[in-house]
């Protein structure tokens, strides 16, 4: 059982208003737990919404690489409901293997390319040490231009965030989401 329960229909006319703003345009389904779950403090999920749709819908990363970001986050810090969400909802569609997907987990090889190597090697080094050696910062630099970079960083701690969220108030995973490997 979650420590703080998502609110559940039949929503106030303001709560349901911010509600359609976290889901996109069309979905028929309820809104993640994690936007219900947010809503309990109205104020502070605003803000998060607007940082957590700009890091996903208006960012400089190609969605492949923003995704190998949060899926690697996720799993180091042991959120599987923050990861099947997104392994359900974009892994696909960005191109996402299910071997590389599986790997993000675990921690195995997988058919990365040295720019994605390069960027598992960054969110590895910011999870365990919160820095980044040289070397790394100049193989990471080397594939992304400057605002991609400060990109990185910044989703990079926005999904441990999130993480953090999740795992404290025990979210659970959501029903429809993908099986989580770990």
């Amino acid at each position: 059982m979650p420590r703080i329960e998502p609110l559940t229909p039949p929503y106030p006319p303001d709560v349901a208003e911010a509600l359609r703003k976290w889901m996109p345009p069309g979905v028929t389904q309820e809104p993640l737990a994690l936007f219900r779950l947010l809503q309990h403090h109205p104020d502070l999920a605003s803000r998060m919404r607007v940082l957590g749709a700009g890091l996903l819908g208006h960012g400089e990363l190609p969605a492949l690489d923003r995704e190998i970001v949060i899926a690697r986050v996720c799993a180091l810090s042991n959120c599987p409901y923050e990861w099947t969400v997104h392994a359900t909802t974009f892994a696909n569609q960005v191109g996402l293997t299910p071997a590389q997907l599986q790997a993000t987990v675990t921690g195995d090889d997988a058919p990365w390319s040295p720019q994605h190597q390069a960027l598992l090697q960054a969110i590895n080094e910011l999870h365990a040490t919160a820095h980044l050696t040289d070397e790394t910062w100049q193989a990471l630099s080397s594939h992304y231009n400057t605002q991609q970079l400060l990109e990185i960083l910044v989703l990079a701690g926005w999904y441990q965030s999130i993480s953090y969220v999740a795992n404290a108030v025990h979210l659970a995973n959501e029903p429809w989401a993908a099986q989580y490997p770990g």
